[in-house]
């Protein structure tokens, strides 16, 4: 039997029904949940992404003010531009699009951004708060992932998760989020000698290494659960995931599609952590 399709467009949906409600009792008490977003350069990807969230914004009703920055600027404005944003009382979450031409040092960038308006939850502090369990903004897609998988009703607890990736931005902390759910949990990268003896040893399988349909039937075991967090161009114009989805649909028990799988959902996390911001900076 074919695996269900997880639809992150339909959760997404269903999520954001509930945070439009939330902003509007916010408002209701005079806060205005407000997003700044920075774009350096003309990337047509990072521009499209910007795009996605600026309608989510405007969808739900939180106040998204974007400010665009060519290529070549330099990194001590881009610096100095994010603490006059960390000093506006007005503006609870900051995000800066990724990625940022060569001149500019991301690190430094992220580290700059105030913690408690750090809404991507990359900031070094929030990720060592989200390692020892303390509340903190976690990072959209690894949230977003998990909150997909609780909506399958499964208990995560004891189950063994694997992650194919290791980036800063999903592998390592969604790796991080399930430990936390008191799953056991494999990493696989690169280096990691023949996958598919790992991968097929998970009841949920985690992929993001931006690699087209690197995962085949044969990495898969009978009934898994599987994410698909990648977005690959094909040839012919196409995306298609991480995951051979038509091969693997027929052994796993859950799949997420690829487009309407994951990315609809990583964009609704970050409106989460955006009212979670405006609500915490006003207590």
């Amino acid at each position: 039997m074919a695996a269900q399709i997880v639809s992150g467009f339909e959760l997404a949906k269903e999520k954001r029904a509930q945070l439009a409600k939330e902003v509007e009792k916010l408002k209701q008490a005079g806060i205005e949940p407000t997003l700044s977003v920075i774009l350096v350069g003309d990337h047509p990807a990072s521009q499209s992404y910007v795009k996605a969230k600026q309608k989510a914004c405007e969808e739900i009703g939180i106040r998204s003010i974007l400010l665009t920055f060519p290529a070549d600027i330099c990194e001590s404005f881009l610096l100095e531009q994010i603490a006059r944003l960390n000093e506006d009382r007005s503006v609870h979450g900051i995000l800066v699009q990724l990625p940022l031409p060569k001149q500019i040092d991301e690190l430094h960038v992220i580290e700059t951004i105030a913690p408690e308006k750090d809404v991507d939850g990359f900031h070094p502090l929030n990720i060592g708060r989200m390692m020892t369990g303390q509340r903190t903004f976690l990072p959209c897609t690894p949230y977003g992932i998990l909150y997909m998988v609780q909506s399958l009703q499964v208990d995560i607890a004891g189950k063994h998760v694997v992650v194919v990736g290791r980036s800063n931005i999903v592998g390592k902390p969604v790796g991080q989020l399930f430990l936390r759910e008191h799953a056991t949990v494999t990493y696989c990268h690169s280096r990691t000698n023949d996958l598919a003896a790992i991968t097929s040893q998970a009841d949920i399988l985690i992929v993001a290494v931006g690699k087209p349909k690197l995962i085949t039937s044969q990495h898969v075991k009978e009934g898994a659960i599987v994410i698909d967090v990648g977005v690959n161009r094909l040839e012919n114009g196409k995306l298609c995931g991480d995951v051979d989805f038509d091969d693997v649909k027929e052994v796993a028990s859950y799949i997420t599609p690829v487009p309407k799988g994951v990315g609809p959902m990583t964009i609704t996390m970050l409106l989460n952590n955006t009212i979670q911001a405006a609500r915490e900076q006003h207590q």
